[in-house]
């Protein structure tokens, strides 16, 4: 396992925080309060882990194939159903969300090989990721791909009421390979997927997935 990238900043800045926080405990608060200055002990480096484990990137077997769409983020499925779509496509899609919470693993995976057709980031609001508004009312950016056979998917992600950075690397004309990164999401969030209609799909609602990993469906 191996801390992501973009976590550096946020570590240091709460090893700094937690540090400041406990050693002002020991000399003020310790001689006359030592049950406090022990929850404060706990609770500080106990959020100190937690910061550390979101931006975990443990090791995985990623599964591939030119007709395997792989889930592009760890999460439960909230969403199956098929919608008009709102961006980039004129036609009818099949829309598969995956809801992250701040305990999934946060890296954000391309689905399939191919070659990045669009790439734009969206500002909007803040909504709880579950939110069926959140699609399309949130902060989000999106991606489209094209697979090797001329298939074309899009990629959301959505930013939730705790998520305030989205973070993407991808542009227009990017050759991209399925499961290397594309994204990362801070803080709890959701991932859409627009899928051309008639794609079999291979995941359940509720069902736990994993990035890179679990094969969502099947061209």
């Amino acid at each position: 396992m191996r801390i992501h990238k973009e976590g550096y900043p946020t570590i240091f800045l709460s090893i700094i925080v937690v540090a400041v926080i406990n050693l002002l405990t020991l000399f003020l608060l310790a001689p006359r309060y030592p049950v406090l200055t022990w929850i404060i002990l706990i609770a500080t480096v106990g959020l100190l882990i937690f910061i550390f484990s979101f931006f975990r990137i443990p090791k995985r077997t990623h599964s591939s194939g030119s007709d395997l769409i792989v889930a592009p983020c760890d999460g439960t499925v909230v969403v199956i159903e098929e919608v008009e779509a709102d961006e980039f496509f004129k036609d009818r899609r099949i829309q598969l969300s995956i809801f992250m919470s701040p305990l999934n693993v946060h890296v954000n995976r391309n689905p399939i090989d191919g070659e990045v057709l669009y790439s734009e980031y969206h500002p909007g609001k803040f909504l709880v990721a579950w939110h069926p508004k959140s699609s399309t009312e949130n902060e989000r950016h999106s991606v489209v791909y094209r697979s090797l056979s001329g298939r074309e998917v899009l990629v959301k992600q959505i930013a939730g009421a705790l998520a305030k950075r989205i973070v993407n690397y991808l542009k227009p004309g990017d050759r991209v390979h399925q499961g290397g990164e594309m994204g990362f999401i801070k803080f709890g969030s959701r991932v859409d997927l627009l899928l051309p209609v008639g794609t079999q799909i291979d995941v359940k609602i509720n069902q736990k997935v994993q990035g890179g990993v679990t094969v969502l469906g099947k061209w």
